[in-house]
């Protein structure tokens, strides 16, 4: 499973890129493994506001439907249309090509609040012992 070093993550599995006063958001290696084949995404529109830890679309896959959960309050600036064509993509390249959404960020302290890898890395190590 990967977790790249560069990006935070939320408990509930997203992960964030950030660039500036933007960040891209999508669902970690981990989550997209857990849900199996995606056959769904629901993503806001652009312009949407977002509030940190509430829902702001859903994934459905074949095992459940699952919201995804804004790791950070601000503003969509790009949906990724891709997916909707082919939601497939998030299981292949969860951190790249299978990225949700892009949002201007309008609290940056809520980014320092989310989880590094390694503490991401701790957490799924804990629900897999759990298992």
């Amino acid at each position: 499973m990967t977790i790249p070093k560069s990006l935070r993550y939320t408990k509930e599995h997203e992960w964030v890129k950030v660039d500036g006063q933007e960040v891209t958001v999508g669902i970690t290696d981990f989550a997209q493994s857990s849900l199996g084949d995606i056959v769904f995404v629901e993503l806001p529109k652009v312009g949407q506001r977002l509030t940190q830890a509430q829902p702001f679309g859903s994934v459905e896959a074949v095992k459940a439907v699952t919201d995804l959960f804004s790791p950070v309050s601000g503003e969509v600036t790009a949906v990724n249309e891709a997916i909707g064509d082919d939601p497939t993509t998030v299981n292949r390249s969860p951190y790249e090509d299978g990225w949700m959404i892009k949002a201007k960020v309008a609290d940056p302290s809520e980014v320092g609040g989310l989880l590094d890898a390694e503490a991401y890395q701790a957490l799924v190590a804990g629900l897999e012992a759990g298992h």
